[in-house]
């Protein structure tokens, strides 16, 4: 998979450089109340973000956390992710993970000391979906990428919630999300794929949770999450982080 720091592209002719008033006004209320709470007046289009993360991670519920330290590149035109981690598994034995989707291949795999192979998933559609379905959930650290004119359509739900929706390639992937009566986005969930042992992937319902909003190039997006599943067996953790620094470049208007 290519970098996907080489995948950024000017935008097109005509595309849109800030948010408009018009776009935020044919939102559903809960939706434009979010813009409203996390953009600011005339905010310009990310097209691409990078992250620093730490915290804690698990395979599973019966596993023990362990720390890891991430950085995460985002690009918006065309979508796509790579997170780059490296957790650390027993004192001097660290596993590298690298997930990504870019250009609408998926990737996932891990090694120990950065060259020992130690799981990897093929680019099936299962593994795409799951991909972009990540994609869509870790957008608020980008609000701008939940927009309709970054390909996002958004249909509400009830007072407090609405359903995101975005096609790339040849995935569909929708995202439920909920809000908070401030505007904020606190809980999102979605059926998605989880590998259960040797088996076929399993559709299962997997939650993040969105807290600590602090103010970035005009934006303001959630410090810390928490991700999890919910199996029939119940809900459980498998990710807790926090972002420590976060860089934008935005949209430029073209001649």
């Amino acid at each position: 998979m290519r970098r996907l720091e080489d995948e950024g592209a000017p935008a097109a002719p005509g595309a849109p450089v800030c948010v408009s008033a018009e776009e935020l006004a044919a939102l559903p209320p809960p939706v434009a109340r979010y813009f409203r709470f996390a953009l600011s007046p005339e905010q310009r289009i990310v097209e691409h973000a990078r992250f620093l993360q730490t915290g804690t991670m698990r395979a599973g519920a019966a596993d023990p956390w362990k720390p890891f330290t991430a950085v995460e590149v985002f690009s918006t035109r065309p979508v796509g992710f790579v997170w780059d981690a490296s957790a650390t598994m027993m004192p001097l034995v660290a596993l590298r993970i690298r997930d990504g989707y870019v250009a609408g291949t998926a990737m996932s795999e891990a090694k120990f000391a950065a060259t020992i192979p130690a799981g990897k998933l093929p680019n099936t559609p299962e593994v795409r979906s799951a991909s972009l379905v990540r994609y869509l959930a870790e957008a608020p650290w980008l609000p701008t990428a939940l927009l309709p004119n970054s390909g996002v359509s958004w249909m509400q739900l009830d007072d407090d919630s609405a359903r995101a929706t975005l096609t790339d390639h040849d995935r569909t992937v929708s995202l439920d999300v909920e809000f908070a009566k401030s505007g904020e986005i606190v809980r999102s969930s979605a059926m998605r794929f989880r590998n259960v042992g040797a088996g076929e992937p399993v559709l299962t319902r997997w939650t993040g949770r969105y807290t600590r909003y602090e103010r970035f190039e005009g934006m303001m997006i959630p410090m810390e999450a928490d991700v999890g599943w919910n199996p029939p067996e119940g809900e459980f953790s498998v990710w807790r982080g926090r972002i420590t620094s976060a860089r934008y470049r935005f949209a430029a208007a073209t001649s």
